[in-house]
């Protein structure tokens, strides 16, 4: 069995100095946890949402990244979205690329990244990529995301899946997916973008140990609070530091699908209970209106009209009726309380 990966830096290179600290950082880890497969991760070229934020350093990085490689032994990893990039990557001999959620949501991008890998390999300069790390898409897709990785198997290299979730929730069915049609490739836990907070990242590696993951990949910077991008969910390497000590005490898992299936209901009761708070939000908007208006809160009729539509939404999901009214008339009370 191969070492587990500990993949690890900053979400985005933004200073030699913010890089090559960083990096001893995840160096010390390395002296002390050595037996994982570290790889030095950060993102030069940025694909964010919006272009008034951090779009990345550029190809400028790729020197700092060469000068980490250096200095502190480690393979270095980078994400690239185009074959430019992809090029730029192997002229400098970087040993790993990504790619990211947004970019595996487009199999037509994927296949030209592939492609032009491929191209590289069979040239006489060779390629200098040890492997490529593929996430999954933005959109809960396990067969799409299964589809970029036998896309990007044609190169001939190693393919490691990176399981991200998909807009800070798990979606574990599509890990489990991935896992019963392709136990052969290695697949890891990325619970930076996964929670999309710092303080609920250990919590969750120690469940991906559980579940037999095959490592981690870690948003690390050496002073998150001054991110230039998702800075609430990066953690020191002192913390990283930390993590890994835990991992070492704890015990890898041989999950069975009741364990998948239990991820899968807490995932659920997660996204039920945020959409419950979601209502009762709503709730208190409308009654600040009602109360300015003069209209009572208790409205009969429009209560009647959502209960019977619960009552055939509940026939038709083999849900007792009985259940759906005690379910609804907790839920109109709570909400009555609320606007009062």
């Amino acid at each position: 069995m191969t070492s587990p990966y500990i993949i690890a830096g900053p979400c985005a290179a933004e200073t030699e100095q913010q890089l090559l600290q960083t990096a001893y950082g995840v160096q010390a880890c390395v002296r002390e946890h050595p037996h994982y497969h570290y790889i030095y991760r950060a993102g030069i070229w940025k694909p964010r949402t919006s272009p008034a934020t951090f779009q990345g350093i550029g190809s400028d990085g790729l020197h700092w990244l060469k000068r980490v490689q250096n200095e502190c032994g480690l393979d270095i990893a980078t994400e690239v979205a185009t074959t430019e990039q992809l090029y730029a990557a192997i002229d400098n001999h970087l040993d790993y690329i990504w790619i990211g959620a947004r970019t595996s949501a487009s199999p037509i991008a994927v296949q030209a990244i592939a492609d032009a890998i491929s191209s590289q390999i069979r040239c006489k300069n060779g390629c200098s990529l040890k492997g490529i790390l593929i996430k999954n898409p933005v959109n809960e897709d396990a067969a799409l995301w299964m589809g970029n990785i036998s896309r990007l198997e044609q190169t001939g290299l190693p393919v490691i899946a990176v399981h991200r979730g998909c807009n800070h929730h798990p979606c574990w069915s599509m890990a489990y997916q991935l896992v019963q049609q392709r136990p052969d490739i290695p697949l890891i836990i990325d619970p930076s973008h996964m929670t999309g907070q710092a303080d609920a990242i250990a919590q969750l590696c120690v469940k991906a140990q559980q579940m037999s993951y095959h490592g981690w990949m870690i948003e690390t910077h050496v002073a998150p609070c001054m991110a230039l991008s998702d800075a609430q969910q990066q953690i020191t390497p002192c913390d990283l530091k930390q993590i890994l000590t835990t991992l070492d005490a704890g015990v890898i898992g041989e999950p069975t699908e009741l364990d998948w299936l239990r991820c899968m209901i807490d995932e659920v009761d997660d996204e039920l209970w945020t959409t419950i708070a979601l209502r009762m939000d709503i709730c208190r908007r409308i009654g600040a209106w009602k109360k300015q208006k003069g209209i009572p809160v208790f409205q009969p009729t429009r209560y009647q009209q959502i209960l019977q539509k619960r009552i055939v939404w509940g026939e038709n999901h083999d849900m007792d009726q009985q259940v759906v009214q005690q379910i609804m008339d907790a839920i109109h009370k709570e909400s009555i309380r609320i606007q009062s």
